[in-house]
């Protein structure tokens, strides 16, 4: 049995191993990905130590400090239950089952649907929710992207030297982001921006051709091969169902990023950390890890 199982390899879940390895602790760690959102992300230019780098570089430099350590890495295996029976943690995934002493769950988030009519349909078909992933896709082609939050921004500026144009719908009346993001969007001119508007539909054949947009009493069509949606995402929470969670389904953690379940610990974006900056992640990762080892030491 492992003294600590990690679920999750984004930033915190990273940062918790590393240092679980230099204690020398008996542990594991599963993941569906590496990396987490950092890997999805854009341009990264608040991290400390580099003043430039890229999401997907930074979660390769991530990956690359904790292959010095020999740690046991179950990648493309996800969690599905984390629960106590007894004073066993007992981690279920979806291709086997673990025990541990302890775990610290940094399952992050995951992009938000937005629900409208033939968004399902068309995923991986023209409607996509990673722009650094797919946005070379749509090279020289039309492409809306739904959000006008920093996410929503963030995908706009990675596609203005992609896409042909592109259509940025925002529901609320203005766009929320850092107004450096919204002047780059607006100089690159390339950018259309509507707020006050809402998706009805996104439509096709085999791929998208274009969306049916709402604002006010006025219904309008968007003619565009690509639907980038960027409204925000839900925590991986589900998987501790005893769990205390807030209303956002983020689990509830105190300073020393304690659940209300003894010898489960949480950290990272699917906590109620106000903060979710990259460097926010990292911290709450090396603090559950302390903690879960604290434990570890009283028992």
């Amino acid at each position: 049995m492992y003294d600590l199982i990690i679920i999750g390899a984004g930033p915190a879940g990273i940062t918790a191993a590393i240092y679980a390895a230099r204690k020398r602790m008996n542990f594991m760690m599963v993941s569906k990905d590496i990396g987490g959102q950092t890997a999805l992300s854009g341009d990264v230019e608040n991290y400390l130590g580099y003043q430039f780098i890229t999401g997907p570089d930074l979660a390769v430099k991530f990956k690359e400090h904790l292959d010095k350590f020999n740690v046991e890495l179950k990648v493309g295996e996800a969690a599905t239950l984390v629960q106590k029976d007894g004073e066993i943690i007992k981690v279920q995934t979806d291709k086997g089952s673990y025990e541990a002493r302890t775990a610290i769950v940094a399952s992050g988030r995951i992009p938000r649907r937005l629900g409208a009519e033939g968004e399902m349909q068309f995923i991986n078909r023209g409607v996509t929710y990673c722009a650094t992933c797919d946005g070379p896709l749509f090279a020289d082609m039309d492409v809306a992207v739904v959000g006008g939050g920093n996410s929503g921004l963030d995908a706009v500026l990675q596609l203005v030297n992609i896409a042909a144009k592109i259509h940025l719908i925002e529901a609320a009346p203005s766009l929320k982001p850092d107004p450096v993001m919204v002047e780059k969007a607006r100089q690159s001119g390339k950018t259309e921006i509507y707020t006050e508007t809402k998706i009805v539909s996104i439509y096709g054949d085999t791929f998208v051709k274009g969306i049916k947009a709402q604002r006010g009493a006025e219904s309008f069509d968007i003619p565009v091969q690509g639907v980038f949606i960027e409204i925000g995402s839900m925590p991986v929470s589900e998987i501790v169902p005893a769990a205390a969670k807030n209303p956002f389904g983020e689990i509830i953690v105190d300073p020393k990023c304690r659940t209300n379940i003894p010898a489960i610990f949480a950290a990272g974006d699917v906590t109620d950390v106000p903060a979710k900056p990259i460097i926010v992640a990292c911290g709450e990762g090396c603090k559950a890890l302390l903690t879960a080892f604290e434990y570890l030491s009283t028992k």
